[in-house]
């Protein structure tokens, strides 16, 4: 019971989170793009996004994180690693690069493809490719 309240939840919160993507515009990626475009015609509409969501996250996590654990698990799973290496650092500037020239990140990309649109889609199978890449490169002993 308590495992198939916790997927409606999960499927409640995706729901939520591709609705609120979509309001936001997050996902057309033309203004995304122009929002990462500091040095031309910049577009700062997302910066109100951003700042309603770390806002939501800055309060809320003062009434969440002090309780004993969530409503339906047994702890809280909350990282733990503290450090930066070389992985975090590369990994975050290919991100970067990806995001720049794509205009999409994996959870706007996702709810993206309801536009029927080949930008997407295409993001999409890049996204799963390079995952795979990596999942294969990092078992090669390269990390």
């Amino acid at each position: 019971m308590k495992e198939n309240l916790q997927n409606v939840i999960v499927v409640l919160s995706g729901i939520l989170f591709g609705f609120g993507l979509g309001l936001s515009q997050m996902i057309d990626r033309d203004r995304v793009l122009g929002f990462l475009d500091l040095m031309g015609d910049w577009d700062p509409t997302l910066v109100f996004v951003l700042g309603g969501a770390v806002g939501v996250t800055l309060i809320t996590f003062r009434f969440i994180l002090p309780r004993p654990h969530p409503f339906l698990a047994e702890r809280f799973e909350l990282p733990t690693r503290r450090d930066i290496d070389g992985r975090l650092l590369m990994g975050a500037a290919i991100f970067g690069i990806g995001w720049g020239i794509a205009g999409y990140c994996p959870g706007p990309g996702i709810v993206a493809l309801v536009l029927g649109l080949a930008n997407p889609v295409i993001f999409m199978g890049a996204l799963i490719g390079g995952s795979l890449a990596c999942r294969w490169y990092l078992k090669q002993g390269r990390n």
